[in-house]
C-alpha cells in the first residue's frame, strides 16, 4: 500500500500548530529567545522521536517524521516560499539613512567578505575531511564554503531586535545580512554547478553569472518597489496597500525566478525601498500601523515555523559520531574564516570610514547562520558528499543558533560598557592634563 502524503495544508497547520504552542511553552517557561528556544525544543523533540525508536523496536516514529519532513521539503518551503516574506519583512525595518552611512562596509562584507570566507572554509574543511579520512572533493569543499559564509537574515536581524546596537552598525550587520544571503545563493549555485561537472568553470563564467543574477535581482527588486511604492501613494486604503505589499513580494519573487535573477536580493531592496520611502511618503498613519503590523506578525509567524524546522531536520540529518566530531572541528574554522571575512574588508575601510571597535566582534558573533544554509546544503544531490556536508552544516548552525546567539547580546553590553569605562577614563585623563 502506498504511503499517504500529507497536503499543502495540512502540513502548514501541523507546523503552525505545532510553533504556537511550543513558542506559548518557551515564553511562559524557558523564557528564550524565540529563534533559540525553538531550535532547542525542536531538536530534543527529534532526539525523543529517535529514542523511542531506540527503546521500541516496533515503533516506526522516526518513519513517520521523516515522511512529514519529506512532504515539506525544508529547501523548497524555504528558498521558493518562506524567503521571500523573511527577507522583506526584515528589509522593512532597516533604516536607509543608517544604512546609507554603511554602505561601503556593507557592500565589501556582502560580496568579498563572502568570497574570502568561502575559500578559507573550503580549504580548511578540505584538510579537515582529510583528518577524519572523509573522502571530498575540493570543489565539493567550495560549496560547503559558499552555503555556510552568509550569515542568514532571518536569525540576524532577529538577534539585532533584542540588543541595542548603535544605529549605523545595526543596518551594516542587517544591510550585510540582507545582501550577503542573496550573494551566498548565487555563488553556491556556481560552485555546484561545477562540482558536478555539469558545465566548464572559469573565472570569467562565474563573474558574468554573477553579475547577471545578483545585478538583475538588484534592478528587478527596485523595479517592483518603485511600482508598488507609486501604486500606494496614488490611494489611502490600508487593506489594498498591504495586498500591494503581498503583490510586490509574491509576484517579485516568482518574476526573478523566471528571470534567473536572484531572487533574495530582489526582495532585498524592494523591501528597504517599501520601508523607507513607502513608509514616510506613500502610506497615512493608519496605513502605516496596520502595514507594519501585518509584516511583523508574518514575521513572527515564519520565524517561529523556521527555526521549529530547523530543530526537528536532525531526524533527517541523521549524522554519525564521526561527521558530528567532523562538524564540531568545523566551527572555530568557521568563526576565523568570518573573522577574516569581516576584518580584511574592515581594515581595507579603515582610512576612510570607521565603524567603532564594536564593529568586528559584534559582526563575527552576530553573524549567525540559519535556516538557508541547511535548506542549501538539503538541495545538493545525493551521494557521498551531501551526507558529509549535510550533517556539518547541522553541526556549525546549531551552534551559531543556539550558541552564538544565546550569547550576543551580552556580548554587547560588555562591549558597550567597555567603551564606556574608557571614555570615562580618557576624560578623567584630559582632565587631569588640564589641571
Amino acid at each position: 500500500m502506498a504511503a499517504s502524503h500529507l497536503q499543502p495544508f495540512d502540513a502548514a497547520a501541523i507546523l503552525v500548530s505545532l510553533a504556537a504552542i511550543l513558542g506559548y511553552l518557551n515564553h511562559r517557561f524557558l523564557k528564550l529567545p524565540s529563534s533559540i528556544g525553538l531550535t532547542i525544543m525542536g531538536a530534543v523533540a527529534s532526539l525523543m522521536v529517535i529514542g523511542i525508536d531506540w527503546l521500541l523496536p516496533g515503533s516506526s516514529m522516526s518513519g513517520n517524521v521523516l515522511n512529514f519532513l519529506a512532504d515539506i521539503d525544508f529547501h523548497d518551503t524555504l528558498m521558493e516560499g518562506m524567503l521571500s516574506f523573511l527577507l522583506f519583512a526584515g528589509a522593512l525595518h532597516v533604516d536607509w539613512a543608517d544604512m546609507k552611512r554603511g554602505r561601503w562596509p556593507i557592500l565589501l562584507l556582502s560580496t568579498l567578505g563572502v568570497g574570502i570566507s568561502t575559500i578559507i572554509v573550503g580549504s580548511g574543511f578540505y584538510f579537515i575531511a582529510g583528518w577524519f579520512d572523509i573522502e571530498i572533493g575540493y570543489l565539493w569543499c567550495l560549496v560547503f564554503g559558499a552555503l555556510i559564509s552568509p550569515t542568514d537574515p532571518v536569525a540576524v536581524i532577529g538577534v539585532l531586535k533584542r540588543a541595542a546596537v548603535p544605529p549605523t552598525l545595526q543596518a551594516t550587520v542587517a544591510g550585510e545580512s540582507l545582501f550577503n544571503d542573496g550573494v551566498g545563493v548565487v555563488v553556491f549555485g556556481i560552485l555546484l554547478t561545477a562540482a558536478l561537472g555539469t558545465s566548464e568553470f572559469s573565472a570569467g563564467h562565474a563573474a558574468l553569472d554573477f553579475a547577471k543574477e545578483a545585478g538583475g535581482g538588484a534592478m528587478l527588486g527596485a523595479i517592483v518597489g518603485w511600482l508598488g511604492f507609486r501604486a500606494m501613494r496614488s490611494i489611502d486604503e490600508y487593506n489594498v496597500e498591504v495586498m500591494i505589499s503581498l503583490a510586490v513580494v509574491m509576484g517579485g519573487y516568482s518574476l526573478a525566478h523566471f528571470l534567473h535573477v536572484s531572487g533574495p536580493v530582489a526582495m532585498a531592496v524592494a523591501g528597504l525601498l517599501i520601508g523607507n520611502a513607502g513608509v514616510k511618503l506613500a502610506m497615512s498613519d493608519t496605513t502605516r500601523d496596520y502595514l507594519l503590523k501585518f509584516w511583523a506578525l508574518v514575521d513572527e509567524l515564519l520565524n517561529a515555523v523556521l527555526f521549529f524546522l530547523i530543530g526537528l531536520e536532525v531526524i533527517a540529518v541523521a549524522p554519525t559520531l564521526v561527521l558530528i566530531l567532523t562538524g564540531i572541528v568545523t566551527i572555530p574554522l568557521v568563526i576565523g574564516a568570518r573573522v577574516a571575512g569581516v576584518g580584511l574588508p574592515l581594515l581595507a575601510l579603515r582610512p576612510f570610514q570607521s565603524l567603532g571597535n564594536m564593529a568586528i566582534p559584534t559582526l563575527v558573533w552576530g553573524g549567525l547562520r540559519g535556516g538557508i544554509s541547511i535548506a542549501l546544503a538539503l538541495s545538493l544531490p545525493e551521494g557521498p558528499a551531501r551526507t558529509v556536508i549535510l550533517s556539518v552544516t547541522y553541526v556549525v548552525v546549531l551552534f551559531s543558533v543556539i550558541v552564538q546567539g544565546g550569547t550576543i547580546s551580552g556580548l554587547i553590553d560588555r562591549l558597550k560598557q567597555r567603551n564606556k569605562d574608557i571614555t570615562q577614563a580618557d576624560a578623567e585623563e584630559a582632565r587631569a592634563e588640564s589641571q
